[in-house]
């Protein structure tokens, strides 16, 4: 469980993983401020789902690619709530293209939003965390960093980027209360994956052992054990949610 008045912020919470993460820390008993980069709309429904489970809620908006769009998320939860006690990094892009035709841009812009803006708001979290002795720090990978994936050498390189990050972190913080893990999702039911033809789910179904895309609310609830007071003793790991996909 995660103790009442704990503090999450949750960048990309406005739809997908991000929202079902957002919703089930506030229904554990976090008050919780989402970051979004653009759909006001969707984030703001997305709070007021998080405020019906008698959470506080308030969301921010910026670009988590950009430092003073970090640093003005963290201060205004700092001047809302007043202290940070866990991070999900969600927030991704995809800018699909096969190696050899990929632009340049397409790879910075993913590895800037993915990877980069997981360090900057890793460590606007860390020095609250680091005064408060207590932490936790989740970032959203992907199966596709474990794995690769044709057409995705940039978002593969982001995620699994996240990995090596993460366990650099857990290093660093691990005897100041804090830990840092992952969580790699396999094929989740998103507003990406609905609209992939019949044929191309039936295809990614048949590579998963248990025969189905998983739910964002299966995601959501590894990120909250991650986060509650009985994850103290696990840190540095990278936790798939993908139906077997890819087991060892």
């Amino acid at each position: 469980m995660i103790g009442a008045g704990r503090v999450a912020v949750v960048t990309g919470g406005g739809r997908g993983i991000g929202r079902a993460v957002a919703v089930r820390l506030a229904n554990e008993g976090a008050n919780v401020a989402i970051s979004y980069r653009s759909n006001d709309a969707t984030a703001e429904e997305a709070a007021e789902e998080a405020r019906a489970a008698g959470a506080e809620c308030e969301i921010f908006k910026g670009d988590v690619a950009l430092p003073e769009d970090v640093d003005a998320l963290f201060g205004g939860v700092r001047d809302t709530f007043g202290q940070i006690d866990i991070l999900v990094n969600n927030a991704g892009l995809t800018r699909d293209n096969l190696t050899m035709r990929m632009k340049e841009s397409e790879f910075d812009e993913v590895l800037r939003t993915n990877l980069k803006g997981t360090y900057l708001c890793t460590q606007a979290a860390l020095r609250p965390m680091i005064r408060a002795r207590w932490g936790r720090i989740i970032n959203v990978s992907s199966v596709v960093g474990l794995v690769g994936n044709a057409g995705q050498a940039n978002y593969a390189a982001s995620k699994a980027g996240i990995i090596g990050f993460t366990k650099s972190v857990a290093r660093e913080v691990a005897q100041r209360g804090i830990t840092a893990n992952v969580v790699a999702p396999g094929y989740v039911e998103t507003e990406l994956t609905q609209s992939l033809p019949d044929e191309v789910k039936d295809q990614i179904r048949g590579q998963v052992p248990a025969g189905r895309f998983g739910e964002a609310e299966e995601v959501a609830e590894v990120v909250a054990f991650l986060a509650g007071e009985g994850a103290g003793y696990v840190t540095g790991q990278t936790l798939a949610v993908d139906g077997g996909m890819t087991m060892q």
